[in-house]
């Protein structure tokens, strides 16, 4: 009696966490729903009650004015040169950086990284005018290097694979390489980067995400319609008067594939690099 009691609590847990599970994953894929909903219908439809709760048929439609009103496809390519380039620059500068802070001593080593972990609690907005100063006085403006080169390091991502080398990578492994003749950045170089894949894969989602979806600072430095990012040219999509919400959101939705992509693609990965230090 009491094994069988045991077994239907536990079939009732089960059940229990699958619903929550499964309601919980319908209230996040709910918004994506509901935008290519807007995005497939027109904004009459919308604004009716009640409103369409069902896809429409009208979603390439939508898309060709979004085409039409800017330069969309510009838009993107510009944005994806910009978020790879950033990803790039920051996974090797940061994990070059966090290897020296984990594994390297030198003098100061504490107190650099400690002074570094503060700044994060500095807004980025009070760096606005400063960043911008210097990016006009370099001849920057109006390009993507203004967008690129300020990104290509943080101290997120430094933290994030200092942490992550250094419960990762044992020091007797160092040592060994260290005794057949390697030099610090072969250490790193074909040591530490195989063995942290998984916080590579982690710190690029997360800095492509960021870059893609960084707004502020490209509308300060970018003004020239060429080199506009995929979230102004969404911006540029509202009318003074009148908003075609339905043509908004099919470019909002356009403009959200390429980040799921890169998600699902490297989702192994992210959550094998979050999930680590707990299985440890």
């Amino acid at each position: 009696m009491k094994q069988s009691a045991g077994m239907a609590g536990s079939k009732l847990g089960r059940f229990s966490i699958y619903t929550f599970l499964t309601a919980i994953t319908a209230l996040s894929i709910f918004p994506f729903y509901w935008m290519f909903v807007i995005g497939s219908n027109t904004t009459a439809s919308i604004n009716k009650f009640p409103p369409a709760l069902s896809p429409g048929s009208r979603f390439i439609e939508n898309l060709g004015k979004v085409f039409d009103t800017v330069d969309f496809g510009r838009a993107i390519i510009n944005s994806f040169i910009v978020s790879t380039t950033a990803t790039l620059c920051v996974l090797f500068f940061c994990s070059l950086a966090g290897f020296a802070f984990a594994k390297l001593e030198f003098k100061g080593r504490h107190f650099l990284f400690a002074f570094l972990v503060g700044t994060m609690m500095v807004p980025s907005q009070l760096g606005l005018i400063p960043s911008y100063m210097i990016i006009s006085s370099l001849g920057w403006l109006d390009t993507l290097k203004a967008v690129i080169i300020p990104g290509i390091a943080n101290a997120f991502g430094i933290f994030w694979m200092r942490q992550y080398i250094a419960s990762s990578i044992p020091n007797e492994l160092l040592e060994a390489g260290r005794i057949d003749g390697c030099s610090n950045f072969r250490l790193y170089w074909n040591i530490t980067v195989p063995a942290v894949r998984p916080g590579f894969a982690t710190l690029g989602i997360i800095t492509f995400m960021g870059s893609w979806n960084d707004f502020l600072w490209p509308l300060v430095v970018l003004k020239d319609r060429s080199v506009h990012t995929i979230q102004i040219a969404l911006k540029n999509l509202s009318g003074a008067y009148y908003q075609d919400y339905s043509m908004i959101l099919a470019g909002t939705v356009l403009a959200t594939l390429p980040i799921l992509l890169i998600f699902l693609l490297f989702s192994k990965q992210f959550i094998s690099g979050l999930t680590e230090g707990a299985v440890k």
